[in-house]
Formats: C-alpha cells, sequence, structure tokens
C-alpha cells in the first residue's frame, strides 16, 4: 500500500467487529509509529493499551458514572469556548452527519447515544490511551499528534480500523487512577481501534475536506 492510499482511506470508525487484535500485531504498529518526528527527539508519548476483561472493567466504570450522572473536570478544552466561522461550519457539518448516521431521533438524544458509544471505544476490541507529562507544552502536544496519525495510518496498512477520541479528557481522574498513573502525568487523547464493521451505517459516510485554495499560499512558484 502507497502512503497516499493509507492517507485517503483513513476514517474515523466508530462500529468495530469483535474480532480481537493479535497482540503481536498491536506491539509491531505502536513500536513503528516511533518513527514519527519529535522536537529534540523527546519522543514525549506514553500509550496504555486495554483489552478484554481490563477493558471491559473500565468500560463498565465509565458507564455507571455517565448513566449516574457523575462528571469530572476536564483537563483541557478540546475545542475553543466559541467557535467561528467556517470552523463553526465545519464541525456542526460534521456533527449532523454522524446524528443521521446513528438514525437518533433529535440531536439531543444522538449526542447521549454518540457520547455513550464513544465511551463503549464504539465496540473496538482495544481501547489506547495517550498520555504527556503535563510539564511540557505545547510543541510537545503536537509530537503527540504526530504519533497518533502515524499510528492510524501503519493501522489502515495492517487493514485496521480507529477512531482519535479526546473526549477522553473529560474523565481525568478516573482514567489516571484506573491506569495509576504519577500526578505527572495527563491523559492527551483515546483512540478505538480493530476491525472496521463495513456494514455499520455510521461507517458509511465520509467528512469533507477543503480544496487547497481555502488554506494554501504558495509564494514564488
Amino acid at each position: 500500500m502507497h502512503v497516499h492510499e493509507a492517507v485517503e482511506r483513513r476514517h474515523s470508525v466508530r462500529a468495530f467487529r469483535s474480532d480481537p487484535v493479535d497482540a503481536a500485531l498491536l506491539r509491531e504498529i505502536l513500536e513503528l509509529a516511533a518513527r514519527a518526528p519529535s522536537g529534540g527527539n523527546l519522543q514525549p508519548w506514553l500509550v496504555y493499551a486495554l483489552t478484554g476483561a481490563r477493558l471491559a472493567e473500565f468500560k463498565a466504570t465509565i458507564r455507571a458514572k455517565f448513566q449516574m450522572g457523575t462528571f469530572e473536570t476536564p483537563e483541557y478544552a478540546v475545542y475553543p469556548r466559541r467557535l467561528w466561522e467556517p470552523l463553526r461550519a465545519r464541525r456542526s457539518t460534521a456533527a449532523l452527519q454522524r446524528y443521521k448516521a446513528f438514525g437518533a431521533g433529535p440531536a439531543e438524544d444522538a449526542q447521549t447515544l454518540l457520547q455513550l458509544r464513544n465511551y463503549d471505544f464504539f465496540g473496538a476490541p482495544v481501547g489506547l490511551f495517550f498520555c504527556i507529562d503535563r510539564r511540557v507544552g505545547p510543541p510537545q502536544w503536537a509530537d503527540v499528534g504526530m504519533y497518533l496519525q502515524t499510528l492510524m495510518l501503519l493501522a489502515v496498512e495492517r487493514g485496521l480500523g480507529t477512531c482519535p477520541q479526546e473526549i477522553w479528557s473529560n474523565w481525568p481522574k478516573t482514567i489516571a487512577s484506573f491506569l495509576q498513573l504519577p500526578d505527572t502525568h495527563m491523559v492527551f487523547a483515546g483512540m478505538s481501534m480493530g476491525y472496521e464493521d463495513t456494514t455499520a451505517a455510521i461507517n458509511g459516510f465520509r467528512t469533507e475536506r477543503e480544496p487547497p485554495d481555502a488554506f494554501v499560499r504558495m509564494l514564488g512558484f
């Protein structure tokens, strides 16, 4: 598979088959993804992978807290408080696509359903958490982002689907306790990983991308 094919095929998978992911395969792509660039070669990413009984235990904990209305203060805001155009329109359009694909009724019901599915890792057999030392800055956050993208492209090459999930920043205390994180470490994001359920409607749409003229300025060419 060429790199451009992996880039084109990668999308956020929100329904997975129950087929397990081989531990050796997962370790292989986690290791290879570490070839991602990082400033000063700091390699600031820390990865926790859950499956089987441990993943089921964690999901049950989150599900119980969510249904009881127990919430935590997020480590960071995933989006700016007041989005401006065209960012606001892009986010709204993508959200409406997801709600429609889930086949839920009112937007409020669809949003709750989507949250529950997020907290279930969309049925994926592997749940990943990506952590970082809270003493680092934005450049190292970008490094972790590049690791995630590299990992997702490698997953496509291996026939796996993924869904990056910043929504896990909403549960810093529960995750830190479950993973036994030291106080210096925080959760940056999570990720669902497994084999895509290609029959699920939620996997049937693709969000649009802006043409280069909307974001590229070429000077001196």
